[in-house]
């Protein structure tokens, strides 16, 4: 061990008495220096001007961390992408140096051991790694000192997946380097096998035998998750084992030298080395043997604990998941063998590792709807075999692997999801469908896979029941007036049926109300309610259920008799906001204290903060609404959720003309003004065994296909009326890195001191280290 360490501390000496070290130490502190205080100095300037110019000013709202060292033009980031380009530079002497000025053979003649000299001229490199990270933390100190409450763990673990990369790099630098004479083939050697390593996870991806093998050597995004503040025993054991490779390669390329051995003998070295890699690495990645740290300050890269005290409840059973991918269907792209490794480790890792025992099918099909002959035009009026046979031609995949649909409709039915990539979850004999979307995202987030979860956990979900008879909005149109965007629609994450609700509709004048369900919602009747209808309403009223009822201008008729027992009424005329933009009829009421408690959506508790220090609100467009009266003081409980800006509205009695002319306040006409108009309340009722919950809205058009069903908080108003239960909402705590502790002045003199002075100084001890070396 004495001999490794002085073949490391003479290997440090030449390395620094030449100027490749020096070259690169001072190339890699100016490339430092640029990335972090460039975004530094903006970031910093506008923050004075919004302090000078912004009362309120609080921060910046950024996470800083990120943004400064993990961000694209961020330290980090930058220095990963270049780094391949110096670390062929340092090692490509390490060994080709000793072959040229011939003391290769002293060391071989002397009482060194092969792997004394090899470990010895690594572990310098290694030393020298240090020196990088140390130059990089030099700023990361310099962060602490700059962010208020920077995020230290995720710079951390940033620091160590730099180090463990540019470690496997030299690993990789240390055996080019035994390979040949030439220093400069050396370097462009070391270029390939980096090269090589990081596309190598992209090969051979559509073979179940290699799969695994291919992806696990990719040296491509290894580091992605630490940078993210995630370490994982599966990264770490991998670069372990890829230094430890190179390393071996190297002992047995120099071992070659010094002894006379059939090729095949020294092959099959190689390939035991790398056999025994293969092997370390595949069960080392395997679910179940793997350990994560997150060691970021809000868990960002851990499931929400909602989340993980659903996974917490299946027990004893493995979870089956079936991946239906078909070829003629939406998504196949994503389904495909090649994208598995994709689809496991970047959709479903974070629930592996709080259930391993999942286990993952996969059925491949062609199929299409039942007399749907688009597919059969489009082709020339090929058979489906036909045509599957030239698709699979073009995705250069076997036909075999494709089943025709009618195998497939014998096992399941899959026409309710439209033929598109869809996952099937199995759970103690229970089953649901887990969706994936045509958005940016496509794969289900941890909202719908927390959801899907649950629903094979549960015996029943809540129901959001909807009347009909009374020509209500419609939960399977898709009209830009009606309700199915928010409903039923499979194809938008945030539906219903998506987050955690069944949903129903339901003729009152035949049916019972359930008096089970979520909520009853009558969205916008526009015919008078039957006494029939109506008794069936008063009796689920009475027995404490909730409801979610929707009203429109000119129908305060139809709803205003079954709201007077809650106090509350529709104002007769339709509110009239005057803007630039929006006809007149187009008011834009702001979301109130009170309406940000209605759900744990993450935007909520941010416009709570700023509704409570008046520094911001949320205003919602209703197009048509009117104003909503109410009076406190009897069983009920009422609060308004949304009201006009102060002085904003008025009333206008009778019709409204909303192409022509803008209406002129007249009470001559029986037009009125309040400072306030209130569009929607909630209602609540202290009972035995529960609170009853009620939403009553002067306007059903924000809730509408064309509206997107309301947004967070439609799905915010559906939240409070099952209490929180569904949508299980995974809200993440604000970074608390959202403002600097420096100016402008302080970062421009860091710009210098950083980009200038220090690599100045490094050059001028360089300098003169090397000319007083050169004297001697």
């Amino acid at each position: 061990m004495n001999m490794i360490f002085k073949i490391a501390r003479t290997e440090l000496r030449n390395l620094f008495y030449s100027p490749v070290a020096w070259f690169l130490t001072i190339a890699f502190m100016v490339q430092c220096g640029i990335y972090y205080t460039y975004p530094l100095y903006p970031l910093a300037k506008w923050q004075e001007v919004l302090m000078e110019n912004t009362p309120k000013f609080k921060d910046l709202g950024l996470a800083l961390t990120t943004s400064l060292f993990l961000a694209p033009d961020g330290i980090f980031m930058n220095v990963l992408q270049n780094l391949f380009l110096f670390v062929p530079l340092l090692t490509m002497g390490l060994i080709s140096r000793e072959v040229n000025n011939g003391t290769i053979k002293l060391l071989y003649s002397s009482p060194l051991k092969i792997r004394e000299i090899v470990l010895g001229k690594y572990l310098a490199i290694m030393i020298y790694n240090l020196l990088l990270v140390g130059i990089v933390g030099i700023f990361m100190v310099t962060g602490l000192f700059n962010i208020q409450h920077a995020d230290y763990g995720l710079l951390l673990s940033a620091a160590l997946g730099f180090y463990l990369l540019v470690c496997a790099y030299t690993a990789i630098g240390l055996f080019m380097s035994s390979l040949t004479t030439y220093q400069i083939v050396s370097a462009i050697g070391s270029f390939i096998i980096v090269f090589a390593l990081s596309r190598i996870g992209n090969l051979w991806q559509k073979y179940d035998l290699v799969r695994d093998l291919t992806y696990f050597l990719s040296i491509s995004g290894r580091t992605t998750k630490m940078l993210r503040g995630l370490i994982t025993t599966k990264d770490l054991v991998y670069f372990i084992l890829i230094v430890g490779m190179f390393v071996s390669f190297t002992l047995i390329k120099l071992r070659a030298g010094r002894e006379s051995k059939p090729w095949y003998i020294r092959t099959g070295r190689y390939l035991l080395v790398l056999g025994a890699v293969l092997l370390l690495g595949y069960f080392s990645s395997r679910p179940g043997y793997i350990g994560y740290w997150d060691t970021t300050a809000n868990n960002a890269n851990t499931l929400h604990v909602n989340t993980q005290n659903i996974i917490k409840e299946m027990k004893g059973e493995p979870l089956e998941i079936t991946l239906y991918c078909n070829l003629f269907g939406g998504g196949v792209a994503r389904g495909l063998p090649e994208n598995r490794n994709d689809y496991l480790w970047n959709l479903w890792e974070p629930y592996i590792r709080f259930k391993p025992d999942i286990k993952f099918n996969y059925v491949y099909y062609y199929d299409v709807r039942d007399g749907d002959s688009t597919l059969s035009v489009t082709w020339g009026h090929k058979s489906y075999k036909e045509i599957a046979e030239r698709m699979c031609e073009g995705y250069e995949i076997k036909p075999s692997l494709f089943k025709p649909g009618a195998e497939v409709r014998k096992q399941i039915d899959l026409s309710p999801e439209n033929y598109r990539l869809v996952m099937q979850l199995k759970y103690k004999g229970r089953t649901t469908f887990l969706r994936t979307f045509d958005d940016p995202t496509f794969w289900p987030e941890e909202l719908q896979v927390a959801a899907a979860f649950k629903r094979l956990l549960q015996d029943s979900m809540p129901k959001a029941v909807f009347l009909t008879g009374n020509l209500e909005r419609d939960i399977n149109k898709n009209g830009e007036r009606e309700f199915k965007y928010h409903t039923t629609a499979k194809d938008n994450r945030y539906s219903l049926v998506n987050i955690g609700f069944d949903v129903d509709t339901l003729l009152p004048e035949t049916q019972s109300i359930p008096a089970g369900a979520a909520a009853v919602v009558l969205a916008d009747p526009k015919t008078t309610l039957s006494p029939v209808t109506t008794g069936k309403l008063q009796t689920y009223i009475n027995n404490g259920g909730n409801m979610f009822i929707l009203g429109e201008p000119g129908k305060q008729q139809v709803l205003n008799p079954l709201l007077a027992q809650f106090g509350v009424r529709m104002m007769d005329g339709t509110l009239i906001e005057l803007s630039k933009d929006e006809m007149p009829h187009m008011v834009k009421p702001f979301l109130t204290l009170e309406g940000t408690d209605l759900s744990q959506e993450q935007i909520l508790s941010l416009l709570k903060t700023a509704i409570r220090e008046k520094t911001d609100s949320f205003a919602m467009l209703m197009p048509g609404v009117t104003g909503i009266e109410y009076t406190n003081g009897g069983a009920y409980t009422i609060k308004p959720l949304f009201q006009t800006g102060t002085d904003k509205a008025w009333l206008k009695a009778g019709a409204v003309v909303t192409d022509s002319v803008a209406p002129a306040f007249s009470p001559a006409e029986g037009d009125t003004k309040i400072p306030h108009y209130t569009t929607a309340v909630s209602i609540t009722r202290k009972l035995a065994q529960k609170e009853q919950r009620i939403i009553v809205t002067s306007d059903a058009d924000f809730m509408s296909n064309m509206r997107q069903g309301g947004g967070f908080i439609g799905r915010s108003m559906y939240s409070w009326l099952d209490y929180g239960k569904f949508p299980i909402y995974t809200p993440r705590p604000q970074p608390m890195d959202t403002k600097l502790l420096i100016g402008t002045t302080a970062a421009g003199i860091l710009r210098i001191l950083y980009v200038w002075v220090m690599p100045g100084l490094v050059l001028l001890l360089g300098t003169v280290l090397l000319i007083r070396r050169k004297r001697k």
